[in-house]
């Protein structure tokens, strides 16, 4: 049987949800760089991070914080991905505005050049006129598809080119589901 993934997004549509700022240090500065959390790789953090509440509202399990779009995890759903991708991940704690309760910022510490551009819906690439140093990346991407065969035994990975899609395996999906988990939106790739 084949494998399935699924692009896992925040559900905009949880009625009175909360929404989170970008992650800050100790000291409430802004991390250096907001994107950190979405480039596929292993990363290192200083100290514990805390996310201040944008709007408040009803807690989510997964929500992405912030213009860097930070993914952020209830501890529930960061115990899924601890036991069932540890290869795959890094989770940081963190704290969030008015909550007692722990919350993990989740680095996803794998890319995967992946994205099939034959049976995307559409995709376009990097020109020189926008970023010379991106030349060839994912400008943008339609309806994702990806080639399964180049995905291994990964079970959790960014895509290469196209920062924005966290990909997830059917387990992890099925695993989140099954915990109950609030928030999290899934699109099969």
């Amino acid at each position: 049987m084949e494998r399935r993934f699924f692009d896992l997004m925040v559900d905009v549509y949880v009625k009175d949800r909360w929404y989170l700022s970008d992650p800050v240090d100790d000291q409430g500065k802004e991390i250096d760089d907001i994107w950190l959390f979405r480039h596929g790789n292993p990363i290192e953090v200083r100290g514990r991070l805390h996310l201040p509440l944008y709007r408040p509202g009803a807690p989510l399990d997964i929500e992405f914080a912030g213009a860097g779009g930070t993914p952020v995890l209830s501890a529930r759903a960061a115990s899924v991905f601890r036991e069932m991708a540890p290869d795959d991940v890094q989770l940081f704690e963190a704290s969030v505005e008015g909550d007692p309760r722990p919350y993990f910022l989740l680095n996803v510490a794998r890319t995967i050049r992946c994205i099939d551009d034959a049976t995307s819906e559409e995709v376009e690439y990097r020109t020189a006129e926008e970023f010379t140093e991106r030349i060839g990346e994912y400008w943008s991407v339609s309806g994702l598809r990806i080639d399964k065969s180049k995905v291994g035994a990964a079970r959790v990975f960014r895509t290469w080119g196209w920062g924005p899609a966290l990909i997830v395996s059917e387990d992890i999906k099925d695993a989140l589901e099954a915990n109950g988990i609030f928030g999290g939106k899934f699109s099969e790739v």
